[in-house]
């Protein structure tokens, strides 16, 4: 191709273009607008439809043997305006009534807690692996049942469920003693002295709780440890009617912090600039988070891994906005933690294997996966 001198001379580019508005100085087309993360409809339906599946299929599934059909109808009967007629006899009414629905409304409890704990610690605290038990509330809770079980076995027939009432009591104090030992007086609460605090809480609360059950008898030991290992079956609506207002009322306020949570994943400075106090902000973040899972492992126990496994499922699915991880945490939290106390009933039926190692066994990989995510990104 031969290239004339008048064609050597021209600029390049189109040339009906002056000098100097070539496409590389051309100013770039203006980006499409942000649109912000909402919940979609589905997203919600999504995850009531597997929470319902999986508190029906913890009714219909037992030791104790009911026809399904049977069951289904128990559960219509109760419904206004189903004129339904239940042929379950009174041992299997109290089953279902009594047993298996208490305790899958208890795991609905716990689990959504938990999950929904989980997600709002590692937004506050920017650590992907942070859990609820973070800032010393499980060995707060484990020294509290250590000390109700071995000194206090003259009450446990009173309504005050001495067994709940200290675990909880214990998993405050630890956590009041965290906050102490990360207050500063020169500037506000860091997020890393929360949690060297919370380590050095949970290092002495479980010292003592050693102390404490290794000087017991075998009897009691054995008690401890299974509190320890996680438990929902615990008979009645006592514990679910304990609980639910410290569980609904930190849902509540973590719920209404979701679009704080996603200003604060952005970095502190970034959050006081669209006029967030970010240190009050996560005061309140964790002051609820750890209200309510100190009501949760008041009644079933130190069940890990929950706190892991849901959110990080959600942010994987639905994207990394906490608009959407908090309200499906607690749905899928609590869909997650009834499924994993039918898959510890069913395993070795009749005799069942405690919801801890069942959640360990399955938070464990997952743990990994997540670690080494982790160190990826960083």
């Amino acid at each position: 191709m031969t290239i004339t001198a008048r064609q050597a001379l021209e600029p390049a580019g189109d040339p009906r273009e002056p000098i100097g508005t070539g496409p590389e100085l051309r100013p770039a087309p203006p980006a499409a607008p942000l649109r912000p993360t909402r919940l979609r409809a589905w997203h919600l339906g999504t995850g009531a439809v597997f929470l319902l599946g999986s508190v029906l299929v913890s009714v219909l599934l037992g030791s104790y043997h009911l026809p399904p059909a049977q069951v289904l109808a128990s559960l219509a009967a109760r419904i206004p305006l189903l004129h339904v007629h239940s042929s379950l006899g009174p041992v299997g009414s109290a089953v279902i009534w009594q047993l298996r629905l208490p305790s899958a409304v208890l795991g609905c409890l716990v689990g959504a807690m938990l999950a929904v704990a989980g997600a709002s610690y590692q937004g506050v605290f920017s650590n992907p692996l942070a859990d609820p038990y973070l800032l010393g509330v499980a060995s707060g809770a484990g020294l509290g049942a250590t000390v109700a079980i071995v000194y206090g076995p003259a009450v446990w027939s009173t309504s005050l469920f001495p067994l709940p009432v200290a675990a909880f009591l214990g998993a405050v104090v630890a956590v009041g003693a965290t906050f102490a030992l990360g207050r500063s007086r020169t500037r506000p609460r860091s997020p890393a002295s929360l949690i060297l605090g919370g380590v050095a809480v949970a290092a002495f609360f479980t010292a003592v709780q050693t102390f404490i059950a290794q000087r017991q008898s075998p009897g009691d030991l054995t008690v401890v440890y299974n509190w320890i290992l996680g438990d929902l079956s615990s008979p009645g609506w006592g514990p679910v009617a304990m609980i639910t207002p410290y569980v609904g009322a930190a849902a509540a306020v973590l719920l209404a912090c979701r679009r704080l949570l996603d200003a604060l994943a952005v970095g502190d400075e970034e959050a006081s600039s669209f006029g967030i106090r970010a240190d009050r902000a996560r005061l309140v973040v964790v002051a609820a988070a750890t209200l309510g899972t100190a009501a949760a492992v008041s009644v079933s126990g130190l069940i890990g891994f929950v706190g892991i496994i849901v959110p990080h499922t959600i942010r994987l699915l639905a994207g990394p906005s906490y608009r959407r991880i908090i309200p499906l945490s607690l749905l899928f939290g609590a869909g997650f933690l009834v499924l994993a106390n039918v898959g510890a009933s069913a395993v070795l039926s009749p005799e069942q294997i405690p919801l801890g190692v069942v959640t360990a066994f399955l938070g464990a990989p997952f743990f990994l996966v997540v670690l080494r995510q982790s160190r990826r990104m960083g």
